[in-house]
């Protein structure tokens, strides 16, 4: 009869060795193929159970290569957009994809960088991480953009745009907003030079408001935004103009071409230009 071994209970329990994924760490990155590079495998951390402070702040990761705006970026959303956490700046595709901070909300992505990955890859591989894309560029061509917005990115930047645009772009993006340059938009929508541009619902809104006669602040309160995002309305309308071929550079000039766009009632606007 084969008798059993005894187990001395004061001999503790073997333990495996447990790798920890620090997130500062960097994974190895396979470097023989555009799509392994493109589509690393991003797994979810392991929840953090100690007490978390609350952030509502959208969370962005900026991606651009060209290192002086990069920095010039950051700085200015840091200090100038309160509400938007920027926690990744970076130059390159894979260091968003191994950085700590991600996923997040969304990411402004040059779609410029020389690493021949192709750009509906980049997005296709946000969208699966419930990522939201914004892409600036230097092109302004019609069907680049058409090609990045079937690809699924809800922003489209030229770089010569305004930072304020650029603020108001992953704010709309956030919020699952399309969002695209005034002059991009008009090339993409306007049928005729000359003819009246494609406006948003919400430029309409501060195009009636003001052509009817209130000032930027009683827009901006009676529309439920602070007077700096109205003013950024307002020139974004009037860049839309401008491109068509529209003067509407005052006041008079905008109330008047909103009233022939059907934009604004003529008896609805006061006397008092």
């Amino acid at each position: 009869m084969r008798l059993a071994k005894s187990v001395d209970s004061s001999t503790p329990p073997t333990t495996r060795a447990c790798v920890s994924r620090s997130s500062a760490s960097l994974r190895t990155l396979p470097t023989n193929s555009i799509e392994e590079v493109a589509s690393i495998e991003w797994k979810a951390p392991v929840p953090d159970s100690s007490p978390t402070i609350t952030d509502d702040r959208i969370r962005l990761a900026l991606v651009d290569d060209h290192k002086m705006l990069l920095g010039a970026l950051t700085e200015w959303i840091r200090n100038a957009a309160s509400d938007i956490n920027m926690v990744a700046a970076v130059s390159t595709w894979p260091d968003l994809l191994t950085h700590s901070e991600f996923p997040v909300d969304v990411v402004l992505l040059d779609l410029d960088l020389k690493d021949n990955i192709p750009i509906s890859l980049k997005i296709s591989t946000l969208k699966t991480t419930g990522v939201k894309t914004v892409l600036m560029s230097t092109y302004s061509e019609p069907n680049v953009v058409r090609e990045a917005l079937a690809a699924g990115a809800l922003g489209y930047l030229v770089k010569s745009e305004d930072a304020e645009m650029i603020a108001e772009a992953i704010r709309a993006a956030a919020k699952g907003d399309s969002f695209v340059s005034a002059e991009l938009d008009l090339a993409l929508n306007a049928s005729d030079i000359g003819g009246a541009p494609k406006l948003s619902a919400q430029e309409r809104r501060v195009m009636a408001l003001y052509g009817g006669g209130e000032p930027v602040k009683a827009v901006a309160f009676q529309l439920g935004i602070s007077e700096e995002t109205a003013k950024s309305y307002l020139k974004r309308i009037r860049e839309k103009y401008r491109v068509a071929g529209i003067d509407v550079g005052t006041k008079v000039a905008l109330r008047k071409r909103a009233i022939q766009d059907g934009i604004l009632i003529s008896t609805d606007a006061r006397n008092s230009f």
